[in-house]
């Protein structure tokens, strides 16, 4: 579905990105694992159109998207869930999800109540004040406004960021049941333990590079991976 092939992104002269290549096979769960500042979000905005890679290809479909502008990205059936939420401070629940419609015109009625069936807490709060939601309900909200654009392939920078830990389970669990019904995943976490638990494959990324790749439970057992990233 998703083919990242020898990207190089810059910010200015920063080399943020190298050679990195990977893929995301329809009905996949594919976890990028690594450190704060490793390059996670960086790849993720680049394949969302927001950056632009120096080389390479990226392409969705088999087709090429690299210099495809980011709202055109949604409507193939992309969307992002960004890190920190960045959901409407100041807009109502309701009118942040109508806003996760705006490639398409008009939020259908049909798909917000879909939306209010998976986070049945945005549904008690949907005239609420955004802004006034709690981390794991702002979370919530922007999965929520994500849907919206009924994408294929959801990309979810560090959804477990800033929660407590009943609220990362239950993030995960949402996240579990949103591929089961047929998304694919694209899933950037901090959190290895809890990805790689979830995930079908993985990349590890260590200053911009892909520096290691198995299956989710593979790299769960590699010492280099337990002594990094699960404290092991």
């Amino acid at each position: 579905m998703l083919k990242v092939y020898n990207a190089n992104v810059y910010y200015g002269k920063i080399h943020a990105i190298k050679d990195v290549s990977f893929e995301v096979n329809d009905g996949e769960i594919v976890a990028l694992i690594g450190a704060n500042g490793a390059g996670k979000s960086t790849i993720l905005r680049t394949i969302s159109g927001l950056l632009r890679s120096r080389t390479g290809v990226i392409s969705m479909d088999g087709k090429n998207i690299s210099n495809t502008p980011a709202h055109k990205i949604v409507q193939m059936g992309l969307a992002q869930v960004p890190e920190g939420r960045r959901i409407f401070l100041q807009m109502t629940v309701m009118e942040n999800l109508e806003m996760g419609a705006f490639t398409k015109g008009k939020a259908d009625p049909a798909d917000i109540e879909s939306v209010f069936a998976q986070f049945p807490r945005l549904k008690e709060r949907r005239k609420q004040i955004a802004g006034t939601l709690s981390g794991g309900e702002q979370q919530m909200l922007a999965m929520g406004r994500a849907l919206m654009s009924h994408p294929r392939l959801m990309m979810l920078d560090e959804p477990s960021m800033g929660l407590a830990p009943i609220l990362v389970e239950q993030i995960f669990e949402i996240i579990g049941k949103l591929h089961r019904d047929g998304t694919t995943i694209l899933l950037v976490e901090q959190n290895a333990d809890m990805a790689l638990k979830i995930a079908n494959r993985a990349y590890i990324l260590e200053t911009g590079r892909v520096v290691l790749t198995g299956t989710g439970a593979e790299l769960a057992e590699s010492p280099a991976v337990k002594k990094a990233y699960l404290g092991g």
